[in-house]
Formats: C-alpha cells, structure tokens, sequence
C-alpha cells in the first residue's frame, strides 16, 4: 500500500540516500517530481521546449462505453478531464460528459444493478491493484464500499433481479481466488459462496434467472479454461467444459433463455475460439455453432432477455461485429463500421441497443451505439456517442500500420531426429514520411498471452514526429491471434525461442533499404520488459538503446515475489520455480544473471505498487548494472502500479523517453 505521512517522508529519505556506484564513478543524479510521487535517478532535467513539443500528444482523450442508465436513455463512460479517468453519464448523442465520481484512482470495473439503478464500481489505491467494491448512487453521486477495504475484490456480476452481487475475492486467505455473494443493503453480509483451490482463479459469470444456479468461470492458464455450475447456496460446482485430460479454452458467457443451457467460447475443437452450447444435463452436451474462417472470438455478449447476442471476431487484428440469434445458433456480420478494434459489448436494459468502444488508427477509443433491429440479427443504425479530443493534433496525417511477416527459425526435435524449418512472425511496420533510412524502435507486447493489434496509438505517432523513427511491432511466439499451436511455442523450456523472434527481426530489418539498422532499440512493457532486456542480453552488438517498463528481470524472484493470488497461475507459463530443474534453467536465461553481457543504455521504468511485477524487479537490476558502471536510468513512481494511470506521471515519463532516445538512439 501507499506510504503515508511520516513513513512516506521516511521512505523518500532513504530513495534519496547515495546510490551504488563503481569505485571512483561519480554520483547518480537524482531528484524527486510531481510533488514528491516520482523518483528519477540519473535522469538529466527535462528542457521546457520537449515538454512543451509534446504537449499536443500528451492532452489527448479517450471515453470507453462503461453502461447504461436503468432507462436506457443514457449512457456512462470513463474518461479523463483531470488527473485520472473517472465515470461520465452522457444524456445524448455529443452530449455534455456529466462527471459523476470524483476519486484519487482511476475507476475499474462497472456493472449496473437490474432493476434498481445503483452502480456497482471497484478501485484501487495508488495502483496496488487491490481493488475494492463500491456502490454508486448515480443521482447523488455517494459511494459506500461494500467489500472488506482489505484483499482484492473485482469480477463483479449482479442477480437478475439486482438483489445480489457476486464478486471475485481472496479475503479467505490473501491468495485464493474465491468467489462471494453479498446483498445491498448496508447491513448485509458476504459469504464464501464457492470455495476455489489453490492455483487457480475463480470468477462468476451469471445467476440463472431464478437465482438458483451459479455460472462459474475457473481460469487455470491461457490454454486450460473451464465452465462450471454450483447449486446455491452449498452445492458443489459440477463441471460442464473443459478438462485435465485435454486442456483446452473456454470462457463462459451466460445460461440461455430457457435455462437449460449455457452459451460459451471454446477452442476445444483445436481450432479458432468458436461459439458453443452446453446443456446442464448430467453428463452435459456440448453442440458448436461453425467458425468464422479460423478467426478468434475475442467477446461474446447476451442481451437481458437472452434473445440476442453479439460477439467480436480478431480478424488479422482488425475487429468485426457479429449479431446472434441464440435460439437458431446463427450470425450476421453487422457492416459499414469503421475499421479498429472493438470491445466493451454491453445490451441496454430494454434490449434495443448495443453500446460498445471503438478506435482506430486515427481515433482514440470513443463510446457507440447500435440501435437494433425487432429481429436477433437485425440493425439499423450505429451512432457515434462521444468526440474525445485529440489535442488539436490532425490524426488524419498518422501513420498507417503496414502488416508484414518476417522469416525465423523453429527448432524442434532433438538429436538425430532435430529438424528445423521455417515460419512467419507477423508485425506491424509504422513509417514516417520520407525515404530513409530510418532508425528502428521495436515495440514488443506483454502478456506474454497478448497481442498487438493496430488501433490508436498516440505513443508510436509520438516517437515517429518528434523522433523520426520507425516502428515495428511483432507479435512473437506465444503471442495470441494465431492459434493455440503458436500460442504454446514459448512455454517453458521454449522461452527463448521468443527471444530468437527479435534477432530474426533485426536480420529483417538490416534487409531493409528504408530502415537503418546500425540504429535500433527496442521497448517493451511487463513481459515485453523482459523480452526487452532479453534482448539486449543477446544482441546488445545490433541494439542502440533498451527502454523496460516494469519488466521481468529474474523469473525466479519474479515467482517468488509476485502478488500469491496470481503466482500459480504465472507457474503455469513461466515454469515451476520450486523444480530444480526449472529453476536453473529460470535462473541461466534470466537477464539479471547476465548483466555482463548488456553493452547499451537502458532507460527502467516502475510502479512502486505494482502487485504484478514488484519493483525489486527493477532495483535490482539497476543495482546490478550500476555496479558494472553501465548507464541506466531509472523512473519510479510511488504511487503507480504496473503502469502509469495519473496523467502528470504519464507525461514526464514520455518526455524521459523522447530525450533518452534522442540521445542514445539517434546520437543528438
């Protein structure tokens, strides 16, 4: 949690004792900013015109869809007029945004109570990501926290009558991921509703319409997902898809109509996630709605009454809108949108509309509606609800995403049987105008079960006008979108093979009459924090520069140290840490342990609070290579978490970024 009062004084006392430095090296500068909340060690002073260059970039808006108003007139949306992004009702079309909560943190999840008009909502403190339920009486903007203001509570979903709340919790014993149900009233108890074992993460999906039944999700890993139904108040959850047998992915949306039958997403076929149904009959029995051409269902919505859905299909990174009739198990692609990624499904009370988020490549997420048809499948119009501002910038001149692919080997086999072919690794290309040749940034993702996708980005059109850089994104193996066969290819004893993916880039870019490849850094955030200095481990003689925001530097502290709510689960990725075995191998590709071989700058960026990644991730690799007289920069926030929410920390982070690349990527 966030240092207070003397102990927060205590604590910048100590930030601001001498560093470790090599014998003879003079002293790493360091400072504090933003009224005490952010540590810069060896980070030169910022020149007024950046800060004043970037400004344009750094006022930029978004509103992301958040809900409807029990009358479905209105809509509310999350956005920033301040510090952080708080909850909006918007009353029209272009309307006002009427600010409705006004909290230190950002605003997390948001679910409207049936029937009843209160907002169940969660935040956090200072980033610690140990979010906590409130209710939102919208009309007079109080709140009441409603779960024990101690241990992670999220995943929220009200009964159908609104008189329940079910959430996600580890209050039992800080790291199992329970699943508790509690009433409104301010009198009203929470009580442990599904017991859930060690190692896995538990969250409800749906009530059935008599509030019987309980749709529960349990989340083992990315490949190993299941669905689940419990008799309330004590029955045993009774599984219905997925299994140890044959592991496989399956995200739970809701029970249909008649309640005889829950709607889901599955990859059980070892294909594309595709729709599927499954019958609460003992044994149950699953029927597969056909697949979209291969391509991953990304969210799956149903409208109250369950005579409608709607679902999202990733389409080489591009987003498509789909209608669905649950009762035929049919689908109509909804057209004329505007080509971007998609998200935030949510039907209106009076099932009529469909509210969701939109971006594209020139547009920062802003709040839409579908009005629909009388028919499951029918539409008749999509309206744009909010018009965030994009600091006065003309997007229309951005640069486009192209998509290629580059070749890079895969090993597989051993001994006499070893073979090696190769495959394509898809990225995103961002170019300035002009011929080159221009230098490189390479963007990796984190996750590492994520993907790039090429949607707003007013970071990479940062670097690319006041850098003149190129961008490219790649998504590596183990990155989602392209199948659970290439998913898997970093689990493991494979985790360098994804690191391989980078020296195959850096051949591809060196192929390259327009990019100049004696100038290359590479950036990446969380698990693309550790590809970052994995890569500049292997291939620090091709990089420039390395820039590591809350990154991985030892697997092994990393498990060890890592919020125990989510350990299991990164065991199931990363590797068993307690395994000798592992542990040696975590231990041999871990950068910390090869700091020797890191010949470039490094700019580390951190979250004091970060749950996920613990800062003693990042000081101890500063440490390191501070004692090796390497040049570092470190950025730490102290009231962050894995990521940067309050608009003041964002903008000096991006303004040390733009000056550590001008200097050590471009020579200036």
């Amino acid at each position: 949690m966030f240092a207070t009062g003397l102990t927060r004084a205590l604590l910048c006392v100590l930030l601001l004792q001498p560093l470790v430095t090599p014998a003879g090296a003079a002293a790493v500068p360091q400072k504090l900013a933003n009224d005490g909340q952010l540590l810069m060690q060896g980070i030169p002073p910022i020149p007024n015109s950046l800060t004043q260059s970037l400004n344009r970039y750094q006022n930029i808006r978004s509103a992301s869809f958040a809900g409807w108003s029990e009358d479905s007139r209105s809509i509310y949306v999350k956005t920033r007029f301040a510090d952080v992004k708080q909850l909006h009702r918007v009353d029209f079309p272009g309307g006002a945004r009427t600010q409705l909560t006004f909290e230190h943190d950002p605003v997390g999840e948001v679910e409207g109570q049936p029937g009843g008009g209160l907002l169940a909502l969660t935040l956090d403190h200072g980033g610690d990501e140990f979010d906590q339920i409130f209710l939102l009486d919208p009309g007079n903007g109080l709140l009441r926290l409603v779960s024990d203001g101690k241990s992670l509570n999220n995943r929220m979903i009200w009964d159908r009558g609104g008189k329940r709340l079910a959430y996600r919790s580890t209050r039992r014993n800080g790291h199992s991921n329970d699943i508790w149900i509690r009433g409104t009233g301010p009198g009203d108890k929470a009580w442990l509703a599904c017991k859930a074992p060690d190692g896995a993460l538990w969250k409800p999906i749906d009530f059935s319409r008599d509030g019987q039944y309980l749709l529960i999700q349990q989340f083992l890993s990315v490949a190993d997902s299941r669905i689940y139904v419990q008799r309330l108040p004590d029955g045993e959850p009774r599984l219905l898809a997925g299994s140890a047998a044959n592991p496989s992915t399956n995200i739970a949306t809701g029970f249909s109509r008649d309640g005889k039958s829950v709607l889901f997403v599955s990859n059980q076929r070892d294909g594309a996630a595709e729709l599927a149904t499954v019958t609460l009959d003992d044994p149950p029995v699953t029927r597969y709605v056909p697949s979209i051409a291969n391509w991953d269902i990304t969210q799956f919505a149903l409208s109250p009454d369950r005579r409608r859905g709607a679902f999202i299909t990733n389409e080489n990174g591009i987003s498509r809108l789909y209608l669905f009739d649950p009762e035929r198990l049919r689908y109509k692609r909804v057209d004329k949108l505007p080509v971007g990624l998609i998200g935030g499904l949510v039907f209106s009370p009076d099932n009529r509309k469909l509210g969701m988020t939109l971006n594209s490549a020139d547009s920062p997420n802003d709040a839409y509606v579908l009005t629909l048809g009388r028919k499951p499948l029918s539409y008749r119009s999509l309206t744009r609800w909010t018009f965030s501002e994009v600091g006065g910038l003309d997007t229309a001149g951005f640069s486009r995403p192209i998509p290629v692919q580059y070749p890079t080997p895969l090993h597989y086999g051993s001994g006499e049987d070893a073979e090696t072919r190769v495959i394509g690794i898809p990225a995103f290309v961002y170019l300035p105008p002009g011929k080159g040749p221009f230098p490189v940034i390479i963007y990796i993702h984190g996750g590492p079960e994520s993907q790039f996708r090429p949607g707003f980005n007013s970071e990479f059109q940062l670097w690319i006008e006041h850098l003149g850089v190129a961008v490219i994104a790649p998504n590596v193996r183990g990155s989602l979108g392209y199948g659970f066969r290439f998913m898997a290819m970093d689990d493991g004893y494979r985790r360098e093979d994804a690191v391989r993916d980078i020296g195959a880039l850096l051949d591809w870019i060196a192929a390259q009459p327009s990019l100049d490849a004696s100038r290359v850094a590479v950036f990446g955030a969380s698990y693309g924090g550790y590809m970052a200095l994995a890569a500049a481990v292997h291939y620090s003689d091709r990089l420039s520069a390395a820039v590591d925001r809350v990154g991985i530097s030892n697997f092994v502290t990393f498990l060890e140290n890592t919020q125990g709510y989510r350990r299991d689960l990164r065991r199931l990725e990363y590797g068993d840490e307690r395994d000798p075995e592992m542990r040696k191998f975590l231990e041999r590709i871990s950068p910390l342990n090869n700091v020797d071989k890191i010949h470039i700058p490094l700019f580390v960026v951190q979250g004091d609070n970060d749950p996920i990644v613990p800062a003693s991730e990042s000081e101890q690799l500063v440490r390191a290579l501070r004692e090796r007289g390497q040049t570092v920069w470190y950025l730490n926030a102290l009231n962050e978490g894995h990521g940067y929410a309050r608009k003041e920390n964002r903008d000096l982070y991006q303004e040390a970024t733009v000056l550590f690349l001008r200097k050590y990527l471009l020579g200036e």
